[in-house]
């Protein structure tokens, strides 16, 4: 059967239907960051994500999003995830710097599932090694007691470290496996982050000469950050629930290859 320009336009046609039929089964792009879609969260909990998040997508444009869903579809998990990841244009064009979180809780009649899918930008920084063991150590010991919102605030902890270069995926990789010896640095790390961010939002609220914190607040924050709930990382943790912000300006059509990691439970 002979081809003819009618038929590769009738089948450029079919393909683009196709696709466009395809995506109708998928969420629309939301103007939050974090969405729950079965109310698994706590309107607190929902809030103090979303400042996060948003937060550090204002002070370094890496977007990391979290979906919380029952329903994929028809497709794996990580197909899902790759696939909501290009429609919402997770990340910043040119720099791919998003991160998506699709969860699935657990019930009664099916497991739970987890994928986290990385930008082509970030995949040198959190490689899929690194994302698997943010899902095994950060997220699925929280899930197995139905702390959903401790495992994405450990999980988020570690990728917006790791995205802000506070630490290596090898460094947090020897550290998840117990052999590492960053238990004093990153309370530290952490204390310089917390520190920085709360100078810039008050700047306008300090002199001159008092463009720091007091020390005696310093080391508040520092032991109550040694304090925070967190993943299995030496109790990491970034004190999301301090930090203000505006809201979130919205995605910024980042490019997904398929990097990350899933899990189940």
């Amino acid at each position: 059967m002979a081809i003819t320009p009618l038929r590769i336009s009738s089948l450029f046609v079919l393909i683009i239907w196709v696709s466009f039929a395809y995506n109708q089964d998928l969420p629309e792009a939301p103007n939050q960051l974090v969405n729950d879609q079965v109310n698994l969260l706590s309107a607190e909990q929902k809030r103090a994500l979303e400042r996060k998040l948003v937060n550090f997508d204002d002070t370094t444009s890496t977007q990391i999003a979290i979906l919380i869903t029952n329903d994929l579809a028809g497709y794996d998990i990580q197909d899902f995830s790759q696939r909501v990841a290009h429609k919402w244009g997770i990340g910043r064009k040119g720099k791919d710097n998003g991160v998506i979180i699709v969860l699935v809780p657990k019930t009664t009649t099916s497991r739970g599932q987890i994928n986290i899918d990385v930008g082509y930008g970030l995949e040198p920084i959190i490689p899929d090694i690194t994302a698997k063991r943010i899902v095994d150590n950060e997220m699925i010991p929280h899930f197995k007691t139905n702390d959903y919102y401790g495992g994405l605030e450990a999980a988020t902890d570690v990728i917006i470290s790791l995205a802000a270069g506070h630490f290596s995926s090898d460094e947090y990789n020897k550290s998840s496996n117990g052999g590492g010896g960053l238990g004093l640095i990153v309370p530290i790390i952490v204390l310089i982050i917390v520190i920085s961010m709360i100078n810039r939002r008050r700047r306008g609220y300090y002199t001159a000469g008092r463009s720091s914190l007091p020390l005696w607040t310093a080391l508040w924050l520092g032991s109550s950050i040694g304090r925070g709930h967190g993943g299995s990382w030496n109790n990491f943790s970034s004190g999301s629930g301090g930090f203000g912000g505006g809201g979130f300006g919205g995605f910024g059509g980042g490019g997904f290859g398929g990097g990350g990691a899933s899990g189940s439970w």
